[in-house]
């Protein structure tokens, strides 16, 4: 997770604002280019499968506008870091209809992948590190609750301050963006400005009225999928090789994540980073995790990280695969008497922060301090979340991994 204030440093960044009309997006010079796309979307349109789209630095769909994308859509973001990033971003009050199907998925992608028209997947980038990054990702903003610092709205990362379209966040828990289907996410996640890189899918305050499921975040370099605030319900996403977080949850995010797969290797960081509210708003935001399994593999893979006022529901997740001596981390935060501060061994104490039905196999609950190691001693708060974290055999997981068939990571043979 990229804190608030390392957004806020990117605000000298200069924002493309190039109007994009539909008759400029669908008139390529021949019949061969791919479709170019960059600045304001301001009108509808429609991308067809028929041609590939290519996004020329970010894209943004403004408020009132509505971006269609039909089933089987290869969209391809060039590279380029900071201002040249190349994203699409649904801005508030904007909406996006891309609903692919298992036989013709829509496919985000780098301009360096092969795959062609009608094709699934290219044949020269993998789930290498060396393959991720090479362009941004998905950006979707609305206007549900979130919880940052008191304030009923923020800016989204890689967006400058002064940039109106960048803000997410609201007071419409049943705020609509669109539907996003059948969609996998590939090779993204460019830095944006000193070691701040963007997510596979960001949804920034998305409102319950989206529908999101059956997405596939493969090989990104940071978070596969990252929540700001919001009350969005997502269903059936599988996040792959990616770089840093599997599943990020922030500011209260108060949905539910029902059917979901984490792989990842040595390469990488958590499976889950979960934190809490930040502010006074929507400070009783309380997400639920279900029917998941995390899979790591390699020494710096880690199960989850709950931290900074956590406070949700984990039910029927396992954890598998992971080293030896690996934790599931319990974050506490303590004044200089060492006594416990509001956080989430707290949340998991009084019953805000609880797991049902979750199995790990030689992994521990550890509680760790927030704040100055030296002096606060964690080993009797670690009895206690191990007595409230137990180990549950009859915990299966994620749906079967059949859910996820039309995806690269099973065209590449990664599931279990």
């Amino acid at each position: 997770m990229k804190r608030m204030e390392s957004m806020l440093a990117i605000a000298a960044l200069t924002l493309m604002s190039a109007a994009c009309s539909d008759d400029d997006a669908a008139t390529p010079e021949n019949e061969t280019d791919n479709i170019v796309v960059q600045g304001l979307i301001e009108e509808d349109q429609t991308w067809k499968a028929d041609r590939i789209y290519e996004l020329n630095g970010r894209v943004i769909v403004t408020e009132g506008v509505k971006l269609t994308i039909e089933p089987g859509t290869i969209i391809k973001g060039r590279e380029g870091q900071g201002a040249n990033a190349s994203a699409l971003m649904i801005a508030r009050g904007a909406t996006i209809h891309a609903v692919g199907t298992a036989d013709k998925p829509i496919i985000f992608t780098t301009v360096l992948d092969n795959i062609k028209v009608g094709e699934k997947r290219g044949t020269n980038l993998t789930e290498r590190a060396e393959d991720r990054g090479k362009w941004g990702g998905l950006v979707v903003l609305g206007r549900a609750p979130i919880s940052y610092a008191g304030s009923l709205e923020a800016q989204i990362e890689g967006v400058p301050a002064q940039e109106k379209l960048g803000l997410y966040g609201g007071d419409n828990s049943e705020d609509n963006s669109g539907r996003i289907e059948y969609v996998s996410i590939r090779h993204g996640g460019t830095e944006i400005f000193g070691g701040s890189e963007i997510n596979g899918l960001t949804l920034g305050g998305v409102g319950s009225g989206t529908v999101i499921r059956n997405i596939e975040i493969f090989a990104n370099y940071d978070d596969g999928i990252e929540f700001f605030g919001g009350t969005v319900n997502v269903s059936n996403v599988l996040v792959a090789h990616q770089g840093d977080d599997g599943i990020d949850v922030d500011q209260a995010y108060k949905g539910t994540v029902d059917g979901f797969m984490v792989i990842h290797s040595g390469d990488t960081d958590k499976g889950l980073e979960i934190d809490g509210p930040e502010g006074a708003e929507n400070a009783d935001g309380a997400f639920i995790l279900k029917n998941g399994t995390l899979i790591g593999g390699g020494s710096a893979a880690s199960p989850a990280d709950f931290k900074s006022k956590a406070q949700g529901r984990v039910e029927n997740v396992v954890f598998s695969g992971y080293e030896s001596g690996k934790k599931i981390l319990i974050a506490s935060s303590y004044d200089e008497s060492c006594g416990v501060g509001s956080n989430a061994f707290k949340n998991l104490v009084d019953a805000k922060l609880i797991f049902t039905n979750v199995r790990f196999d030689d992994y521990e609950v550890e509680v760790y301090p927030s704040h100055d190691e030296s002096i606060c001693d964690t080993s009797a708060d670690k009895i206690t979340a191990q007595s409230l974290i137990v180990s549950d055999d009859a915990a299966v997981g994620a749906p079967a991994v059949t859910t996820w068939s039309w995806t690269i990571s099973a065209s590449l043979a990664l599931l279990p």
